[in-house]
């Protein structure tokens, strides 16, 4: 039932994607007459999804990538060695999962305007690793303290050094976890809204998806181009979907590894 539920409103979405007005405002159940791709070119080329698409890949590949860089080298440091200050770092992290990002909004505006990036994408992406680290620093130092210390002490005795025993052995041992962590982030990064809103202005051609969303459906209210709307819905579930589909038994491999020793 549950999966029903899911699924449904995802396939009433697609299929809407194909209808005419006429037929998504008449009886829900009803397939499309014909497959309409005219309204997908609309929704890619007038409405500017392609642009949007390909905004967010570029913001969400580095943000995610310089999220996990950065949180699995903190998470080892903080899981493995012991230094003075080790557990304040570690709560420091941990708090920023507490703190809603909303509530810093204001200040976050002014500071990323004084650095000269704001309506920019290199700034947004600053914003999404910071936006990123806290759960990501929190479930990674959990999962390297699950890792067996006898393998880094082998490397260590090998001649490795601290770097070469992190990047060459003990990030690979990692994998299930920086899988799981990193579609986590791609998901969340992917459908943030308010952080685009705020430190993207009214220049479209920087906008990521979910600005675009808003505006077609706004622009939908008014010229009654509902197809095109759901076209630009399921060109951005699609790829959410088909990333979650291919990496599920990684998901799942992360969440559950080192559960049981």
């Amino acid at each position: 039932m549950w999966a029903l539920l899911i699924i449904a409103p995802l396939l009433w979405t697609l299929l809407a994607s194909f209808k005419s007005n006429a037929e998504i405002f008449g009886d829900a159940l009803q397939f499309p007459g014909e497959l309409r791709w005219d309204n997908w070119v609309r929704a890619w080329e007038r409405a500017g999804i392609g642009t949007y698409l390909l905004n967010t890949v570029v913001v969400v590949f580095f943000g995610v990538a310089g999220t996990m860089l950065l949180s699995a080298m903190a998470a080892y440091v903080l899981a493995r060695y012991r230094f003075p200050g080790n557990r304040l770092v570690y709560y420091v992290f941990v708090s920023g999962m507490a703190f809603p990002v909303f509530l810093a909004l204001v200040p976050l505006f002014f500071v990323v305007d004084g650095l000269g990036l704001l309506n920019s994408h290199v700034g947004l992406v600053l914003v999404y690793i910071a936006y990123s680290l806290p759960f990501t620093v929190f479930f990674l130092t959990s999962f390297f303290r699950s890792l067996p210390t006898a393998v880094a002490e082998a490397a260590m005795m090998d001649g490795a050094s601290h770097t070469r025993t992190f990047f060459q052995v003990m990030l690979p041992m990692a994998r299930p976890g920086l899988v799981s962590l990193t579609i986590f982030n791609v998901l969340g990064q992917w459908n943030q809204y308010l952080l685009p809103l705020v430190l993207l202005g009214g220049d479209k051609s920087t906008w990521v998806i979910t600005q675009g969303i808003a505006d077609i459906s706004t622009i939908a209210g008014y010229e009654a181009d509902w197809p095109a709307l759901f076209a630009a819905l399921s060109m951005s579930v699609i790829p959410v979907v088909l990333a979650y589909v291919f990496f599920q038994r990684h998901i799942q491999a992360g969440l559950t590894s080192g559960a049981v020793k």
